[in-house]
């Protein structure tokens, strides 16, 4: 598989929390989790999408532009706001110095 990450991820927003979909692989597992009574002719287009990118036979930017469009159809995808900002951690600072 050539390289599956995307320029910019994707947040969804789930129940108790924010995920990431970085890549091709975040997908797969996002997919796979997916409940089987709500696979929908939706998902079974974005699952082909995702498995055609994956090959190299869909562009990696478009799969994520219909991936995005997917999530905002299914009311999951995240505003960046929503999104807590992790404090960056100073590791040049010395104990004792």
């Amino acid at each position: 598989m050539a390289n599956t990450s995307f320029d910019a991820p994707l947040f969804l927003r789930k129940r108790h929390y924010i995920q990431e979909l970085a890549s091709l692989e975040d997908v797969f597992d996002f997919l796979d989790e997916w409940a089987e009574e709500q696979r929908d002719a939706t998902y079974e287009v974005i699952e082909k999408a995702c498995r055609m990118a994956a090959q190299g036979i869909f562009p990696l930017p478009a799969f994520r532009e219909n991936l995005r469009r997917f999530l905002i159809k299914h009311r999951m995808l995240a505003n960046i706001e929503e999104v807590p900002v992790v404090a960056k951690r100073q590791s040049d600072r010395n104990i004792g110095s």
